[in-house]
């Protein structure tokens, strides 16, 4: 089977690939490799035969019209591609609550790319994760307001890149969903706690406030926003297992 990773140098799309790499013919796309969604350069060529895309890419500005201009002009290029290519399946990965988050540009562009992918001919299955474990110290810094992280108190579901990856290839071998899979971590917790404890972990002494008004990428949020509503599957890996790794608590 030939599998092709549009954003297969990334964090997702490079663990993908060493899953994939043993099994099948497994093409790494992206602008380093020559091929690029944005401007269309080496798609057609890359995709040629192609079974199965794994569209795991993200935009490298989160400006709100860069970030739109991304992924709606990446992922018309995209679908064009696979139409022409024959594709059998796309499997598209995006985040959970991301319809409820409509208020953030980038979540507002990341409905755009999901509205393409499901109104388009290319059989589809589209996989909305939870915010990955690495993605504390990121949530951390866009937080930080003089020199305090002011966070809400609703709930996030943080799960480990590794089974994210791993789940995203195993929908190699299954047929399209033509709709949506959530997948999530083991365990609920408020926010502002869950980064409270990264920090205490890393001896950070900055303060987390609790905000009266619950945001989260500028978007106001209900207390399950950001939480796996149907989940299809839950990861298994949890937090204190995962920061244990060596390398991984940055």
């Amino acid at each position: 089977m030939k599998i092709v990773i549009i954003g297969g140098t990334g964090l997702i799309g490079s663990q993908a690939t060493t899953l994939l790499k043993d099994q099948h013919e497994v093409i790494v796309a992206s602008p380093n490799t020559g091929v690029n969604t944005l401007t269309g350069e080496g798609l057609d060529e890359a995709l040629v035969n192609a079974n199965v895309v794994i569209d795991v890419s993200n935009a490298p500005s989160f400006a709100d019209e860069d970030v739109m201009h991304f992924f709606k002009t990446s992922s018309q290029n995209l679908l064009k591609a696979t139409k022409k290519a024959g594709v059998q399946h796309l499997i598209a990965l995006s985040v959970v609550g991301t319809s409820k988050l409509q208020e953030s540009g980038y979540f507002r562009a990341k409905q755009v790319q999901e509205d393409h992918i499901r109104n388009s001919d290319t059989p589809y299955t589209i996989v909305q994760a939870t915010q990955f474990y690495e993605f504390a110290g990121g949530i951390a810094a866009m937080s930080t307001v003089d020199g305090k992280i002011r966070l809400s108190g609703s709930f996030i579901q943080p799960i480990a890149s590794a089974e994210v990856a791993a789940f995203v290839t195993s929908r190699v071998s299954e047929k399209p969903e033509m709709g949506t899979l959530e997948i999530g971590g083991p365990k609920k917790w408020p926010i502002n706690e869950w980064i409270g404890y990264y920090l205490s972990k890393k001896n950070d002494p900055t303060q987390v406030e609790k905000e009266a008004t619950p945001t989260y990428s500028g978007a106001p949020i209900e207390p399950d926003t950001l939480v796996a509503q149907n989940a299809f599957t839950l990861g298994k890996i949890s937090y204190d297992d995962w920061i244990s790794i060596p390398g991984n608590l940055r």
